[in-house]
């Protein structure tokens, strides 16, 4: 928590005016006893009226100037709380932005997204809380007692056994509690997973008719949390009646020693009145107190899950050039690339050599988790390699600055991703402010033109979230539209056109192969796809079966030859 707390440096005014104002608060709420004594023992006890009358003018005087000062209080709390909270999303998302693409993979997606929105605003919430009331409950307690002191020390003496015995029920409980509550946080952090989960993958979950089975299971977990929180609140139940009991007997007890010295004329009526409100006042902070730990104990744990992220560090580190080299004979070379994602298990590529001309299209092919989408994503420093170097230009992906490759480099996912906006401002993700006349050439490229023209509004048509209110093949051919705008040296297609029928996937690869000053890399499980490529490079299993053309693999490259048979084979059975 400590680290974190370098956010509230710019607001070191606020951080000091919130609890000096409300410790101002308290100051009057302490004094209010002593005003009621004042008219139990000067107005009603005599029969002053006006007295009676003054006195509660100071009261509600009292209740309007503490209002004040706990709004302005609240104020500045507020104000800091938020400047903290602000500023901890914007470095932890630009942190998280610089990360690797494998250490994003090992935190997983929902893990940060819940730091950077649940966790923040816990911690942020509790900011807030403790720069108002972390200061105020104490200066209460003590303040309460000094003032019981002031009007009888005999008295007084009630709360010096008190205060300590409520403090170790509170605090006992407290200690009880806050294992149990960091459980608590733990289930619901499982249930939260558990639920996104299933609303994520509910079209999988019906298609296996697994809604039996999930609903068991979250049962389990839900079941779980509940013995947790019922423990937790049982044994937290324990506090209002234990420290009621503790203060109902220093009440009766104050009464009591009251009483005698009220005989003896050493007492007022109203004084004795002002120790049991000081003695109500010392019960209602305490439990503040013991519940604002707790919220403390909560969102140290958070605290430490963010700091747990801007400890890691980027597991890549940016070059510093930024203008590539001019005149080289190859745009791309990989010499022995290989790579791990994790640096202890086997390669996912190994010993890659390939060199690739500018206006080259290149295909890559093979099954299932052979190294296609591995191997582009070296290209474009997605990942780095754990041994030999990918060079762009002649210099190596490593020396270049993260701006200069991806003005370089255009690539086009597996999953076909658009944003909520209009299709030119999707567009303009390739080319900021791009041109109708640049938009339309990309859309023709990618035979987008037809169905875009067909929309109301044509390129400026709403896109709705996640691009839903288009089909899987549109969707594709407006991100292969927005990488293309770029007008990229490199062009990357990782299987982006696998929901395109043959027909269209034929037109966008002629369209592709008119573009003479681009490098096309072709990402396929299709050999009809790739087969006009100049080079094919055929993986297995991270390794390289063989590179050439379509027809010289035929002949040559056994892993080739049996993909194309099955293919074919399929197509004829069909």
């Amino acid at each position: 928590m400590k680290s974190l707390l370098k956010y509230l440096k710019n607001y070191k005014k606020e951080t000091i005016l919130a609890p000096l104002f409300k410790m101002l608060e308290a100051g009057f709420d302490l004094l209010v006893p002593l005003v009621v004594a004042s008219i139990i023992d000067q107005g009603i006890k005599r029969g002053d009226s006006t007295h009676i009358l003054k006195m509660g003018g100071v009261l509600i005087l009292l209740a309007v100037v503490g209002l004040a000062v706990a709004l302005t209080a609240q104020f500045f709390a507020a104000k800091a709380a938020a400047g903290f909270g602000t500023e901890l999303r914007h470095d932890l998302f630009k942190h998280i932005q610089s990360l690797s693409y494998a250490q994003l993979d090992r935190q997983g997606t929902s893990t940060l997204i819940t730091r950077m929105t649940t966790d923040v605003n816990q911690v942020q919430a509790q900011v807030n809380m403790s720069i108002r009331l972390l200061l105020r409950s104490p200066f209460i307690v003590f303040g309460a007692m000094i003032m019981a002191f002031m009007v009888d020390v005999k008295a007084a003496m009630v709360f010096v056994v008190a205060i300590p015995a409520l403090s170790v029920i509170v605090y006992g409980i407290m200690i009880l509690t806050i294992p149990m509550y960091k459980k608590v946080q733990k289930g619901l952090d499982q249930i939260m997973m558990s639920t996104r989960d299933n609303l994520a993958g509910v079209r999988v979950i019906r298609a296996f008719n697994k809604q039996d089975a999930e609903k068991n299971r979250y049962a389990e977990e839900n079941y779980f949390l509940y013995k947790i929180q019922m423990l937790a609140g049982r044994i937290s139940t324990l506090m209002n009646p234990a420290t009621y009991v503790i203060v109902n007997a220093a009440v009766i007890w104050i009464l009591w020693i009251g009483g005698e010295r009220v005989d003896t004329g050493a007492l007022s009526q109203g004084q004795v009145v002002a120790l049991v409100n000081y003695m109500s006042q010392i019960l209602v902070e305490l439990i503040k107190l013991a519940a604002l730990i707790i919220n403390i104990i909560k969102a140290l744990a958070c605290a430490s899950r963010i700091e747990e992220v801007f400890q890691l560090e980027p597991g890549m580190v940016e070059g510093t050039i930024q203008e590539p080299e001019s005149n080289t004979e190859y745009i791309v070379e990989m010499e022995h690339a290989s790579i791990a994602y994790n640096e202890s298990g086997e390669e996912s590529l190994s010993d890659v050599n390939l060199k690739v001309r500018p206006g080259e299209m290149i295909g890559i092919i093979g099954g299932t988790g052979s190294g296609k989408s591995t191997l582009v994503q070296l290209i474009s420093r997605f990942y780095d390699v754990t041994s030999g170097s990918v060079k762009i230009h002649g210099v190596n992906v490593k020396d270049y600055t993260y701006e200069a490759l991806r003005k370089m480099i255009s690539i086009v996912p597996q999953k076909a991703l658009l944003f909520k906006g209009t299709i030119r401002s999707n567009m303009e993700w390739g080319k900021k402010g791009a041109s109708d006349d640049e938009i339309i050439d990309a859309l023709k490229i990618s035979q987008s033109y037809e169905f875009v023209m067909e929309k109301e509004n044509t390129v400026d048509a709403v896109v709705e979230q996640n691009g839903k209110n288009f089909s899987g093949g549109q969707r594709q051919r407006l991100t292969i539209a927005r990488a293309v705008v770029a007008k990229p040296d490199i062009l990357i297609l990782d299987d982006s056109s696998s929901a395109l029928d043959y027909v269209t996937d034929l037109k966008l690869r002629q369209a592709l192969r008119n573009l003479k000053n681009m490098t096309t890399f072709v990402v396929s499980q299709r050999t009809a796809s790739i087969m006009d490529a100049d080079h094919i490079v055929v993986l297995d299993d991270g390794q390289v079966m063989g590179i050439g053309t379509h027809e010289e693999l035929l002949k040559n490259c056994e892993t080739y030859q049996e993909i194309y048979a099955s293919q074919n084979k399929n197509e004829e059975g069909r």
